[in-house]
């Protein structure tokens, strides 16, 4: 039994479908000893995977940037997401995928080309943002970003993550904002979208956030409510008087942000500009 998920949940590893408590990976697989891998995570709504496409294609290039080969055809993917969606306990759900350099002895340069990536994926239960939340909306702290410096690959080696997300989590807080060199990077698993004067805005893509796939959905949303929408680096005292601020993620979808470091944001309520983005986000899933 593996803790925090049913007995008979099932995984895919390396070509086969199994039961998550029997299936076993080296010890020496480079994604245990050295977080040598990628991974993606794809939502699945009443089993129909959103925004799969995007999805794909930025698994594929987390490959080629980590020179990771493609270890199986899209249509392949195809089939092992929809596979995993249609195994899973509930139809609305969220498939894990994930793609390590394989297993070869302790050595920290790249094995030889014939070593062969290990390929896994899960469903987990998936439960969308509810009516309360989107009404109460999320809480954030600001921290300064200490993670590395390749934030646009979306590696498995998460730990600057994982402790940005403890802070939270000790702060009493949903989220944390970051902030290197004084200006906005992203939360630690969601990107952060600021409007002021009625304009979105949102930080560059580059090498310092992780462009979530909502990140091209929102620029979408934006243009087809009429919204001005701005890429640009943010400073820390903007985000502080931002009229609106907003966090997007696979599982957040998009959720407004009413308390920023103990302070309301705005309003203190969710903003026009949110209402008029969710709707569309909304209207997409629907549209499914």
């Amino acid at each position: 039994m593996i803790p925090g998920m049913p007995g008979d949940s099932q995984v895919y590893l390396n070509g086969e479908f199994t039961r998550a408590d029997q299936a076993r990976i080296s010890v020496l697989d480079r994604g245990f000893i050295f977080g040598d891998g990628i991974y993606e995570v794809v939502p699945v709504y009443n089993g129909k995977p959103f925004r799969m496409a995007e999805h794909l294609d930025r698994l594929d290039r987390s490959l080629k940037a980590l020179r990771i080969a493609q270890p199986m055809s899209r249509d392949a993917w195809v089939d092992v997401i929809g596979e995993l969606a249609r195994r899973s306990a509930t139809p609305t759900c969220i498939v894990y995928l994930q793609v390590t350099r394989g297993v070869y002895k302790r050595d920290h340069a790249f094995p030889p080309q014939d070593i062969a990536p290990t390929v896994f994926g899960m469903a987990t239960v998936f439960n969308p943002p509810s009516a309360a939340q989107r009404e109460k909306g999320v809480s954030l702290i600001s921290i300064p970003d200490e993670r590395w410096l390749h934030c646009e690959i979306k590696s498995v080696s998460l730990l600057g993550n994982v402790l940005a997300r403890q802070q939270a989590v000790d702060a009493g807080v949903d989220e944390v904002a970051q902030f290197r060199d004084g200006f906005l990077t992203e939360g630690s698993s969601s990107n952060i979208w600021v409007v002021s004067g009625g304009k979105l805005l949102a930080p560059p893509k580059n090498n310092l956030i992780l462009e979530g796939i909502r990140y091209g959905l929102m620029g979408e949303l934006a243009e087809e409510a009429g919204i001005d929408f701005e890429a640009r680096p943010l400073s820390q005292q903007e985000v502080a008087n931002a009229d609106e601020l907003m966090v997007t993620s696979a599982t957040k979808e998009v959720l407004p942000v009413t308390t920023l470091d103990g302070k309301p944001v705005g309003s203190g309520k969710p903003g026009p500009v949110y209402a008029r983005l969710r709707a569309g986000y909304d209207a997409r899933i629907a549209a499914l």
